[in-house]
């Protein structure tokens, strides 16, 4: 089936998102009109006793019809604007607009629904019956017939419009989900497989002479596979939360700077020294900022792993001065004699500035006059907030 033929579902039949149901539609627009002409076709039909039954059905007819509007606007708006106009034919007192209400309210929906150009010809052809108004009710009552008509189709466009932003938006929400899974899913991987990498080289060096160190880089291993399974748990549950869970309090803690320690003892078993300085002021921060530092820290430990040419020393200081949280990870490898760093402008450094954006924050990465590569990040607290 394709698009098109789906539409009328899209826009009114889409239970579960807060939008009306085909029969929660019918039932709406089946009683304004029989309330309104209805009403009418009673009180006029007292003067023409014969002609009232016939009218009374029409207007069940044009009742009826109105079941199928979502589904074929355009032969239902032709059926109700036919019965509509015997109806008004049949008793004169009513007026035009009152006996053209179920046309009008099927005009809504196919603006709504249908394309553009058959809800203009619609328009079109509900405006043909404007000299009939005319003869009838005079300006006054041209003028009321035009503006209904012209009123129902403007309705249908302002719920065709107000699908449009709601179908962008939910197309953007996705898109923005991708991406921050994806930059989840880059952290956890590329920083946990760098030092896998270093870990398995070291103990394939030393396999042979020294068992015991090939030993303890094999548990390193182990040990940086299962935290990232763990992360990689979470970050999976976050699309499929267990409630018993959640209200036992069984979730595991996820990236924090709490677990900073950890985070540098991973690097740490590589054989590079790792100094952390962390703050008391970045206790209890909002979540979004504590878990962009975690991760501007580990990708720059990351970088400094598989970029920084040399490198045997990473200091790693996070602290809070006021409302602003300073993340500053500097490493000790070489700079080129140009004063270009070893460590490209990849997709971990363009991750760490979009982490820093997406909480209002700023980061500057670049080499360290003397030798080295700095990055440094600061995240207002209380934008985040």
């Amino acid at each position: 089936m394709n698009r098109s033929s789906r539409e009328p579902d899209v826009a009114f039949a889409g239970e579960g998102r807060g939008e009306p149901a085909p029969r929660a539609l019918w039932w709406g627009s089946a009683g304004v009109v029989l309330a309104v002409l209805g009403t009418s076709v009673l009180v006029a039909g007292t003067e023409h006793g014969r002609r009232l039954p016939l009218a009374a059905a029409l207007v069940l007819a044009q009742v009826c019809a109105l079941r199928w509007q979502t589904r074929s606007p355009g032969a239902v708006l032709a059926a109700n604007a036919s019965t509509g106009l015997v109806v008004w034919a049949l008793l004169p007192a009513v007026t035009l607009t009152g006996a053209l209400l179920a046309a009008q309210c099927t005009l809504c929906v196919l603006s709504a629904t249908g394309p553009l150009r058959v809800s203009v010809r619609a328009l079109a052809a509900m405006c043909l019956a404007a000299p009939l108004a005319f003869r009838a009710g005079g300006p006054a009552g041209l003028a009321v017939y035009l503006l209904t008509v012209v009123l129902a189709w403007t309705a249908g466009q302002w719920r065709r419009a107000q699908q449009a932003r709601t179908r962008a938006e939910m197309r953007r929400a996705v898109v923005e989900e991708r991406a921050r899974i994806a930059r989840e899913v880059h952290d956890v991987v590329a920083h946990t497989l760098s030092v896998m990498v270093v870990q398995a080289g070291a103990a394939d060096d030393v396999f042979t002479e020294r068992p015991e160190q090939a030993r303890q880089a094999l548990r390193a291993i182990e040990t940086g596979a299962r935290s990232a399974l763990g992360e990689l748990r979470l970050l999976l549950r976050a699309f499929r939360v267990d409630p018993a869970q959640d209200a036992a309090g069984e979730r595991e803690p996820g990236p924090s700077l709490v677990r900073l320690e950890e985070l540098a003892e991973t690097v740490r078993a590589t054989g590079i020294t790792v100094h952390v300085d962390r703050g008391g002021g970045t206790d209890g921060l909002p979540a979004a900022v504590d878990l962009a530092a975690y991760r501007i820290v580990q990708e720059a430990l990351t970088n400094a792993l598989r970029h920084a040419a040399g490198a045997d020393e990473v200091s790693v200081s996070v602290t809070r001065k006021g409302e602003c949280v300073k993340v500053r990870v500097v490493d000790n490898g070489r700079t080129s004699p140009g004063g270009a760093t070893a460590a490209p402008a990849g997709r971990g450094l363009v991750g760490m500035r979009e982490r820093a954006r997406l909480v209002g924050g700023s980061l500057r990465a670049g080499p360290v006059p003397g030798g080295g590569f700095e990055v440094t990040a600061r995240l207002p607290v209380e934008r985040a907030s």
